[in-house]
């Protein structure tokens, strides 16, 4: 259960937030896309912001604290993750200090975004402005803390290809919404409204990929104690790890250290028929004996007789 828990950390936080971004843009068109007070006159296509200023704001409050939150949670739940094992360890005091760095960004990012909400752009237009960029900036900054995480741990663990995977991804959203985000920020210097509204979305739903990206860092650990997969038993099994079938049916699991069992030629098998084929058939045993006179009486011959099943008594 827990195995499958890890990956949904992150697949829960994503979720809400794209439901919020959603509702919020759906809720706008419906309405027939009004201009908001919060809006500059020149502008048509109103941001995320002009929204939860609105009608919205309780929903933009309590779905942005639950993204950030949860996800927060999903960057301490992988330290924790790789500290036990569970997912590949770091290997050296730095690649800690990244994660650890990289959970501290993430914690201001989502103060920011939280704030933000709560702070909207119609009462406290500068405050807002001024955790948009926190919010931002933390979460792009812990990006770049994971990427050299990861980019270490890729030198270590090179068979697992999962770590290359999640590096790039990530590195192509750092430089993806830091292009956004300083074209944003012209934009609206330039009092292009609408295009930096455009961007503000692009940004926000390009977020949502980044956020749903954290499930394939989970996935080793689905394969826990208690979710092995049908392989890794098998290859347990052959090596003497594990019995398998019924005990009647695998009789060379009751001898230690027999690993062959009967049908490797170990045990009753070579004892009873090599003893007793040897021995009367090829002159080993009984026959050597009568017949060359060296155990009995020459003129008393055992005749010879068919070699008796292996017994199963053990």
């Amino acid at each position: 259960m827990w195995g499958i828990s890890y990956w949904a950390v992150p697949i829960f936080s994503s979720l809400v937030w794209l439901s919020m971004l959603i509702a919020m843009l759906t809720t706008w068109s419906v309405q027939g896309s009004p201009h908001y007070s919060s809006m500059n006159p020149k502008q048509h296509i109103a941001y995320i912001s002009d929204i939860g200023a609105q009608g919205l704001k309780p929903l933009f409050i309590a779905m942005s604290a639950v993204t950030v939150v949860s996800l927060d949670l999903a960057f301490i739940l992988e330290r924790w993750l790789r500290h036990t094992g569970k997912l590949t360890p770091n290997t050296s005091f730095w690649q800690k200090f990244y994660s650890t760095c990289s959970i501290i960004a993430s914690v201001a990012g989502a103060a920011g975004l939280i704030l933000l909400s709560i702070f909207d752009t119609l009462h406290h237009p500068h405050l807002h402005d001024d955790f948009l960029v926190l919010f931002i900036a933390g979460y792009i900054v812990s990006a770049i803390f994971i990427c050299w995480e990861y980019q270490r741990l890729g030198i270590h663990f090179r068979e697992h290809s999962i770590l290359r995977y999640s590096f790039w991804i990530k590195l192509t959203f750092i430089f993806v919404e830091l292009g956004l985000a300083i074209a944003f920020g012209v934009t609206r210097k330039k009092d292009k409204y609408n295009a930096a509204a455009v961007l503000e979305w692009t940004i926000s739903f390009i977020f949502f990929f980044y956020v749903l990206s954290f499930f394939i860092d989970f996935m080793p650990a689905v394969r826990s104690k208690h979710y092995q997969s049908r392989e890794t038993e098998m290859d347990m099994a052959e090596q003497g790890g594990l019995p398998m079938g019924d005990g009647a049916a695998n009789d060379g699991q009751y001898f230690r250290g027999n690993t062959n069992g009967y049908a490797n030629g170990n045990g009753h098998a070579h004892g009873h028929t090599n003893g007793y084929a040897n021995g009367y058939t090829n002159g080993t045993g009984h026959a050597n004996g009568f017949s060359n006179g060296t155990s009995g009486p020459s003129h008393i011959p055992k005749p010879a007789g068919p070699a008796p099943m292996p017994s199963r008594n053990f």
